[in-house]
């Protein structure tokens, strides 16, 4: 059936389409966290050690445990720390991502560079 290009009718207030398109449109949208949506994106960083891809891991989506490279000591669920990766490795960029380690954020920013 072809569309019309008639305006549509407005549903009367009283009717439950009226009511039902008021409420979808009466409530304010969510507000958007943007310290949270900034975390979820990689830095890069360069040093003598090489090129890595560095992410913040905020306290509320740390859901697991880790054991930090740097010193050994494990990261609680809940606690802010940092997924690091190396950029240019020799196996290719998936095996890069594949081998990722999280590391405390003092241990990432201490740890020695070969």
């Amino acid at each position: 059936m072809p569309r019309s290009n008639r305006p549509r009718r407005v549903p009367s207030p009283g009717s439950p389409a009226g009511r039902n398109a008021r409420r979808k449109w009466a409530s304010a949208p969510p507000e958007v966290d943007l310290e949270r949506t900034r975390a979820g994106l990689p830095r890069h960083e360069s040093g003598p050690d090489g090129e890595w891809s560095v992410r913040q891991i905020t306290a509320q989506n740390a859901a697991k445990d880790y054991r930090c490279p740097g010193c050994g000591v494990l990261i609680p669920p809940g606690t802010a720390h940092l997924v690091v990766w190396q950029e240019d490795s020799l196996l290719g960029r998936q095996a890069a991502v594949e081998g990722r380690r999280h590391w405390h954020s003092h241990c990432w920013r201490t740890r020695r560079r070969y």
